[in-house]
């Protein structure tokens, strides 16, 4: 593994015993609206995090460049800026990169960051490779292989915004104030295990994939081993990555739909299975059987992003929380009432899912024509 040491805790220590506090906003209209209240929502769930890392996912915020893979990296020094460039020319014909906005004296030490609006090179494709395998080949590459690098987004009309600090101190150094997206997520990280760096903030990226997780996933090492045969690999240090993982290969891949994924996530136990009539305990006995090393073990509550959804989902005895707000096409996730009920006071319905059920928030019609 390479040293992606990690523009670090600035505190010196690699574990505060603290909750995580995660948020999730999206109109379902296809709408764009601006992240203040996003913001402030993960903001008022301060006492759930511990400054070791924060961060936001924006869809819908680049419709320039809408049919770009974006790529977001962070460079801990020059070399590796120079590399990855080069690396990226070979692959990749570059549309436009920049670096981001950012405000100085925000957050201590932060890296070099750019973003590259990329399209893949077709001449270079494997045989029955699509696009999409070949951007996540490249990620994957160049995490590994860089040192000094890191792809933290790589999805299409949508990023991450991420680092060690609180949430408002990420909003802030990212200039967050300047984007509007259709949907927005938000975590406050507590890093259960691992130590506070920018790479390994949430949420976690891939494609138009994100994740932001509360909770502690205890079949880690199983998932890894599992997911690295399908020539992944896992180098972000946290074991939330294993989900982001997951999930690409479950529903991008294996066309699997979220209520499915739900089911293998969060599977039922066998003596329930046992009680279930068919087709269903066929179905969920196939599921165990085939996919067993994706069960999560341990206590999550997930809010999953991509292009056109938002997905709430917890574990089956929910032992962490997840509230659901609904107020005219807009759908709020969060680990807290108060937080939704702080920027929008008069929700239309306010409900607690249960355990392993998916809360699933679409675009109502294409987002090709939604008028913003």
């Amino acid at each position: 593994m390479k040293d992606l040491k990690k523009v670090s805790n600035p505190y010196g220590d690699s574990k505060v015993m603290d909750n995580c506090g995660i948020f999730g906003a999206m109109d379902t209209s296809g709408k764009v609206f601006g992240g203040e209240g996003v913001v402030a929502a993960i903001e008022n769930m301060k006492e759930r995090g511990n400054g070791l890392g924060g961060g936001f996912a924006i869809y819908g915020l680049y419709p320039n460049y809408a049919d770009y893979y974006a790529f977001h990296i962070m460079y801990l020094n020059e070399q590796a800026r120079q590399e990855t460039e080069e690396y990226l020319k070979i692959h990749f014909n570059i549309k436009h990169a920049e670096e981001p906005p950012t405000r100085p004296n925000q957050v201590p030490n932060p890296p070099i960051t750019r973003v590259y609006f990329v399209e893949p090179k077709e001449e270079n494709f494997e045989i029955n490779e699509t696009a999409d395998d070949y951007a996540v080949h490249h990620v994957i590459k160049i995490n590994e292989y860089i040192n000094g690098a890191f792809v933290f987004s790589s999805g299409k009309d949508m990023c991450v915004f991420k680092g060690v600090g609180h949430p408002i101190d990420i909003a802030e150094h990212f200039c967050l104030d300047k984007y509007n997206g259709y949907m927005w997520t938000a975590h406050s990280r507590f890093p259960t295990n691992t130590p506070g760096w920018w790479g390994g903030a949430h949420p976690f990226s891939l494609l138009d994939w994100t994740v932001v997780h509360n909770g502690e996933i205890s079949s880690y090492g199983t998932n890894v081993r599992y997911i690295e045969q399908f020539d992944y690999k896992c180098t972000m240090q946290t074991d939330t990555e294993v989900i982001i993982y997951a999930i690409d290969i479950l529903m991008r891949k294996h066309h699997l739909s979220i209520e499915t994924v739900a089911k293998i996530f969060a599977a039922p136990l066998w003596k329930d299975i046992a009680k279930m009539d068919d087709p269903q305990k066929r179905v969920a006995t196939a599921l165990r059987q085939v996919y067993a090393p994706f069960l999560l073990n341990g206590p999550f509550t997930i809010i999953i992003g991509h292009s056109g959804q938002m997905i709430g989902l917890t574990d089956r005895i929910r032992l962490r929380p997840l509230v659901v707000g609904e107020k005219d096409s807009m759908l709020y996730l969060s680990s807290e009432q108060s937080a939704i009920r702080l920027i929008e006071p008069k929700l239309d319905k306010s409900y607690i899912p249960a355990g392993g059920m998916p809360v699933i928030g679409s675009i109502k019609k294409p987002l090709s024509t939604v008028k913003v």
